[in-house]
């Protein structure tokens, strides 16, 4: 009741029970500085000093208080007096070093940030035994000395490295993509000069992470190259560098350090794990000549390493390629039926059945790729594979029409463990549900579920002449948000960019308080950003975003993006 009084500015009633509490509990220091502050804030700064003198004089001192004392003081603009009080406060630490911590962290909560500085450093060096570097962090970075703030938090790491994770998520907060930022020049600068002084691989580790930060993936791989020497048949850093590069796109580095990982490789488990992901760059990077010798490659691999159980990751992938990119439909759904039979656990059938019955929807085998995936949930119940399998009956009923069916299955995913699985279950059943509402002969919908469908194929034509359909005989229907963003989403697959923009630009003016409208924003911002080279209008959309959609999924990614196109130092 006393902190609701003083929160809610009633401070006499707030005086009255902090008065009995210090009563009632002498031995509580809490609530005799909220006592204090009381006293303050009703500018009784006399009866506020009595309290405390008994802290501070005599055999019973309490430090803490005597910067209370000291700010009782500043409040009365009795500066002198004031200092002369947080320097006892100093004083008593460097007698008694195991009280720096109340005492530095007092000072730190008046703000006093030199004092707090000085009690740390003083009671460190009065007893070394004393660590206070994540205090001394932390401090140094809100006075702007990020050099001292890096060598601090880089000593705590070799000190302490559980704290490894949690300091690069400090470091986060200055760090940006920009390798000329202040930051990240003063990081990088820290971690050269600690490693000269001493060849620790710990410095390797924090330039790797750096310069993945940076994107600057070649650099990374040098360090990870030095960690790999120094502890041999460890490549855990190479294969998530590895990983890394693929998912940020960047094709060449990642079949660099991948064929690094190969030829290293100390067991046949992580050479297949290395060639794995060496195919899928290798897909990435494929034109449709390039094909047959994908494929002779995949054989090869089969050659070497077999065709059970221990390859069946490899295996998927292989068929995906055959299916959806190489035309071999029917070579991939035999493969993975004979596949299924060769003594696989529970989850290796599961996943191999799953990548079965997508290809059987991608050929329109809908009732036979449904048998598949109810298989698939029934093997692993209660395994996100399961809810995945559920989402993908659902998605199936709707390419077949049956929106009803699929709207059942939907609704029980809502409540998904998996959070990709229910947002994209929750976004399916608002479209079903939006669309069936004033249309009770689902025509737009039956519609845009076929040009949904042709553009998983990659008939990528015919699915933009169903849409532009859709935007002509049913303009200002629900739907026509929902045909715009899917037609933006296709032009920009088939390089399109200034179609992808129109159909983003239309979005965005005609439904721009829609459930569609942060997707439409942020589709564009990217494009402006990445293909289009406009990166002032890409800011505008972003910092749009970071305004307007708060709730969006866009919204962290926005505002990064938007400080890094506005040059921000401090991220």
């Amino acid at each position: 009741m006393a902190k609701n009084y003083f929160e809610q500015g009633d401070y006499e009633k707030a005086l009255v029970l902090y008065k009995r509490l210090v009563q009632q509990n002498k031995g509580n220091t809490r609530y005799l500085v909220d006592l204090v502050k009381t006293h303050q804030q009703l500018e009784q700064y006399s009866e506020a000093e009595e309290l405390l003198k008994e802290y501070t004089e005599g055999k019973r001192i309490i430090p803490q208080f005597l910067i209370e004392l000291g700010y009782n003081y500043a409040l009365q603009n009795k500066d002198s007096i004031s200092q002369i009080n947080y320097q006892k406060a100093i004083d008593f630490v460097k007698e008694s070093p195991p009280y720096a911590y109340i005492v530095g962290q007092v000072f730190s909560d008046y703000n006093l940030l030199n004092e707090a500085v000085t009690v740390y450093e003083t009671a460190m060096m009065q007893d070394d035994s004393r660590n206070y570097y994540a205090q001394l962090a932390r401090i140094y970075g809100e006075q702007g000395e990020l050099e001292k703030m890096f060598e601090t938090y880089v000593e705590l790491i070799k000190i302490n490295p559980t704290y490894n994770g949690t300091i690069k998520r400090n470091f986060s907060l200055y760090i940006t993509e920009d390798p000329t930022n202040e930051a990240n020049i003063l990081l990088r600068k820290t971690l050269l000069k600690k490693l000269q002084q001493d060849p620790d691989v710990l410095y390797n580790e924090l330039l790797s992470w750096l310069f993945i930060q940076q994107k600057d993936f070649k650099k990374a791989f040098i360090q990870e190259k030095a960690i790999y020497a120094r502890r041999e048949e460890n490549l855990s850093g190479l294969l998530d560098l590895g990983k890394i590069t693929i998912d940020e796109k960047s094709y060449e580095d990642a079949k660099e350090i991948i064929n690094f990982i190969i030829e290293k490789a100390y067991n046949p488990r992580l050479k297949l794990e290395g060639y794995q992901q060496l195919m899928y760059v290798e897909l990435e990077l494929a034109q449709e000549k390039d094909y047959p010798k994908i494929d002779a490659q995949y054989k090869q691999l089969f050659s070497e390493f077999g065709d059970d159980r221990d390859t069946y990751l490899l295996q998927i992938d292989y068929n995906d390629f055959l299916a959806f990119r190489y035309g071999k439909k029917e070579e991939a759904i035999q493969n993975l039926k004979a596949l299924s039979k060769k003594g696989l656990t529970i989850y290796q059938e599961a996943r191999v059945k799953l990548k079965l019955a997508d290809i059987l929807v991608f050929d329109e085998k809908f009732n036979e790729a449904l048998i598949y995936y109810s298989q698939v949930q029934n093997k692993v119940q209660n395994d996100v594979l399961a809810q995945e399998a559920r989402f993908k009956v659902a998605r199936t009923s709707y390419f077949k029409g049956d929106f009803e069916w699929a709207q059942v299955q939907l609704d029980v995913l809502k409540k998904s463990a998996s959070q990709l699985i229910a947002n994209d279950a929750m976004q399916l059943s608002l479209m079903i549900q939006d669309n069936s509402l004033e249309d009770s002969t689902q025509t737009a919908l039956k519609k845009f579920a076929t040009a949904d469908l042709r553009a998983l194929q990659n008939k990528n034509v015919e699915a933009i002449t169903l849409l532009k359909d859709i935007l002509t005989n049913h303009k200002g229907e629900e739907i026509e948000d929902e045909a715009l963003l899917k037609m933006g989403m296709i032009y920009e697959k088939l390089n399109q960019f200034e179609n992808a923009e129109a159909q983003y630009l239309k979005l965005i003016e005609l439904y721009k308080e829609d459930i569609l409208a942060d997707d439409a924003h942020f589709k564009l911002a990217k494009l402006y950003e990445t293909y289009l080279g406009q990166p002032e209008k890409a800011k505008e959309l972003y910092e749009q975003i970071i305004f307007n959609f708060q709730d969006s999924i866009y919204f962290v990614e926005a505002r990064k993006r938007y400080r890094m196109l506005r040059g921000d130092e401090i991220n």
